[in-house]
């Protein structure tokens, strides 16, 4: 009997201390979200990333101007698309503060995948990042991709004059990301 006692304590210790260990885990992961969170919820990803179908624009995220709208493959409406105005790049800091942006391939996702997260509690937020159904198919690894490599991305870290850059700098949300995904991708608890 007092052998089974003293196993019984070896194995709840063990598995006590394991218990812990994926906990510091999943916080250093949670951690790392806010880090995703942040950037997501930054105006250079939610003036695209809209729960309706007309794009916001400016730090302040006001409607656009000229009513446009995403269209059905986010690339603008027929006969508006968002490259009349959005080039390949920035135009030059001479061309004023309020010149249209430009990146490669400027566009809203698509309709039937909008991902808009403007004001989503950090659990919806994390919830709907890993919804496939949400987030065009993609896995951790193609999502880690688009958040490293993607060029329209990368253009929130350098959007052009009279424009915020994303509060995070690339690098380091791209490891947070990473760290996060790395741990499955856990998700905030929602806030009652």
């Amino acid at each position: 009997m007092k052998r089974h006692l003293v196993l019984g304590t070896v194995v709840l210790l063990g598995l006590g201390g394991y218990a812990s260990d994926l906990f510091a885990e999943d916080q250093e992961a949670l951690k790392a979200f806010a880090t995703v969170q942040k950037v997501f919820q930054s105006p250079r990803c939610q003036n695209c990333h809209i729960p309706g179908d007309s794009p916001l624009q400016f730090d302040a995220g006001i409607p656009h101007a000229m009513n446009v709208v995403r269209g059905m493959d986010g690339k603008g409406a027929a006969g508006l698309p968002c490259a009349t105005c959005h080039a390949e790049s920035n135009p030059p800091a001479s061309y004023g503060p309020h010149a249209p942006p430009g990146a490669p391939h400027c566009c809203l996702p698509p309709a039937a995948h909008k991902m808009a997260w403007i004001g989503l509690p950090s659990d919806k937020l994390c919830a709907m990042i890993k919804d496939r159904a949400s987030n065009g198919d993609r896995d951790f690894a193609a999502l880690l991709k688009h958040v490293s490599e993607d060029k329209l991305v990368l253009w929130g870290w350098n959007p052009g004059a009279g424009r915020a850059p994303v509060p995070v700098p690339h690098d380091i949300f791209v490891a947070q990301f990473k760290l996060w995904a790395d741990a499955g991708g856990p998700c905030p608890v929602a806030q009652m």
